[in-house]
């Protein structure tokens, strides 16, 4: 069973769950994530939530081959070229349609200077957990 809280000492999360309570069940791990379609090409250069909306489109494509969907995720880690506050908000908008607002993951955003490829401006490793 997973159980997200949201401790009132703690500022109020935008977009994530502070802490993710996990018991039984399979864990499946999902490598980083990027833009890239089914043939390896870079979708969205340029553009940040072109390439969010891709990268979660992919780990739910990831997620589905394990029998899972995006409701079971419990982590996400982001790592994000050039990370500013503009930025951050435009993933949790274009994230926010894949993760359960009742209980999104516990989250991790931080900023990196590069990724595998200039084009690619995002990248993310998740977590799920299935009964």
């Amino acid at each position: 069973m997973n159980r997200f809280q949201q401790p009132a000492s703690l500022a109020k999360p935008n977009g994530f769950s502070h802490t993710a309570r996990v018991t039984g069940g399979t864990t499946i791990y999902v490598s980083g994530q990027v833009a890239y379609d089914s043939a390896g090409a870079v979708v969205g250069e340029g553009d940040l939530a072109a390439q969010t909306r891709q990268v979660y489109l992919n780990i739910e494509q990831a997620l589905q081959t394990e029998g899972a969907s995006m409701a079971d995720l419990v982590k996400t880690v982001l790592f994000v070229r050039d990370l500013d506050p503009a930025k951050a908000r435009v993933i949790r908008e274009a994230r926010a349609p894949f993760l359960r607002s009742d209980g999104p993951p516990a989250s991790t955003m931080v900023g990196v200077s590069s990724l595998a490829r200039p084009e690619l401006l995002l990248e993310v490793e998740a977590i799920a957990v299935v009964y």
